[in-house]
């Protein structure tokens, strides 16, 4: 064994043994504050509380959410895509790849009997990429997948705390072409649209045009990620403050400088190409040229701009990027790329690109634009003395089959009436079963 595979395995025993350590406190913690909560009060306040960062879906969240899916589920499937489903947990490996664009730190990871380091899915795009690289991996070419799912990350003080995540996306696996990315972006476009939301723009933009720029400076790794973190902020004075700096050419410091103000419509790649003094920045703007043209051609460039100063990840993307933006709402509801280095770390080298939507997100800006549905009541309230008999099932079951939602009146212990039960919850018609006979009155 090398000296190297001697550390890493040192490393990995005290990392493993910390996080023993800290689960061993964490019970002992939860063990002592169980004992003074049974002392101190009969009552245990934390029944009735939710961890920080998640919540509760009440029924007409819920209706909306279903609506909202079955649109997207119908959308997806008419354009080829089939859905697949993943784990809600897995191994810590997964997202640990050269790709990894989720600190270990954001992940909430537990073990498995066997002391094996598990975590809840903080992204569902790289177990998408493990299918793909396994049990999919004689499929015709190229793959189309949509999935619907829960990603859990802790996001610290953003995403206003928010640590659990609603999803819903695509990933167009085996296809490095512009028309692919093309195909990803207008149909998160057309999802947008369908789902209701008129009020939004999608950005796009082109990481290999800034990872161009970094490697014509001469930057390394950290240096690069520093100026990335900045650019994608759009902090202008602390980039500038960070090129004083380095030691590179003026002219580069200064076309640096200018990439987080480089957003607007396609004049934005005719300023660009100025900058473009490596093939691999006329590359990059020669790619983002191609798709912008294609959406225009699609009539969809009203809702497209291009902002080169948007840089994610580049460990992951490879290319094309993009977020959806609705109007008076300072967080993206979609966002996506392209990352044609994933798959490879699963064993097979496979170009993909997709996005993913945030449904919860979705359903607020929905209800920001007043585009949520009313929870619908029931359109029978059936009651029924004692005797309840084979006809009343069969009625009951015969109205529902002909669409009708029918709710059966059971006397609740305050004595409230079938009628006074039908007006306070809006059930227009109440149906009742007496003596042998069905009666039906308007409430």
């Amino acid at each position: 064994m090398t000296e190297g595979g001697s550390k890493s395995i040192i490393i990995s025993i005290l990392y493993h043994d910390k996080l023993i350590k800290q689960q061993s406190t964490v019970v002992r913690l939860y063990v002592k504050r169980k004992a003074v909560s049974r002392l101190s009060s009969p009552f245990n306040k934390w029944m009735q509380q939710i961890p920080e960062g998640v919540q509760d879906s009440l029924p007409e969240e819920r209706y909306n959410a279903r609506i909202a899916e079955d649109k997207l589920r119908r959308k997806f499937h008419l354009s080829g895509y089939d859905e697949v489903d993943t784990p809600l947990f897995e191994y810590l490996d997964i997202f640990e790849g050269k790709t990894a664009s989720i600190e270990q730190e954001q992940m909430y990871k537990f073990f498995e009997p066997g002391s094996r380091i598990m975590v809840l899915r903080p992204d569902i795009t790289m177990p998408i990429a493990r299918i793909a690289a396994t049990k999919m991996k004689n499929r015709p070419l190229p793959l189309r997948l949509s999935y619907f799912g829960n990603v859990y990350r802790y996001e610290g003080q953003r995403q206003n705390g928010q640590r659990e995540f609603a999803q819903a996306g695509i990933e167009l696996l085996g296809s490095r072409k512009p028309e692919a990315d093309a195909e990803i972006i207008s149909l998160a476009v057309e999802s947008l649209l369908e789902l209701g939301l008129t009020e939004f723009q999608i950005d796009i933009g082109q990481v290999e045009f800034f990872k161009g720029l970094v490697e014509e400076a001469g930057l390394n790794e950290v240096q690069s990620e520093n100026l990335r973190h900045l650019t994608d902020q759009k902090n202008k004075l602390a980039l500038e403050m960070q090129l004083k700096e380095l030691s590179i050419p003026a002219e580069t410091k200064n076309n640096l400088l200018k990439i987080p103000m480089m957003f607007g419509g396609e004049e934005v790649l005719k300023s660009a190409m100025v900058l473009a003094e490596t093939e691999r920045c006329m590359k990059a703007l020669e790619n983002l040229d191609v798709i912008y043209r294609m959406l225009k051609n699609f009539g969809l460039s009203r809702y497209i701009a291009i902002d080169l100063g948007m840089v994610h990840s580049l460990n992951y993307y490879t290319g094309m990027i993009f977020r959806g933006m609705i109007r008076d709402m300072g967080y993206p509801v979609c966002g996506g790329g392209r990352y044609d280095s994933l798959v490879s770390e699963f064993g097979k080298d496979l170009p993909a690109t997709g996005f993913a939507l945030d449904m919860r997100r979705i359903l607020m800006a929905l209800e920001r634009q007043k585009g949520l549905a009313p929870l619908p009541v029931a359109d029978i309230l059936f009651v029924y003395d004692s005797s309840v008999n084979k006809e009343c099932y069969r009625k009951i079951q015969s109205l529902r089959s002909e669409g009708l939602r029918v709710e059966i009146f059971l006397p609740a212990e305050n004595g409230m009436t079938a009628e006074a039960y039908a007006r306070e919850k809006g059930i227009p018609r109440l149906l009742q079963f007496s003596s042998g006979r069905f009666q039906e009155r308007m409430v």
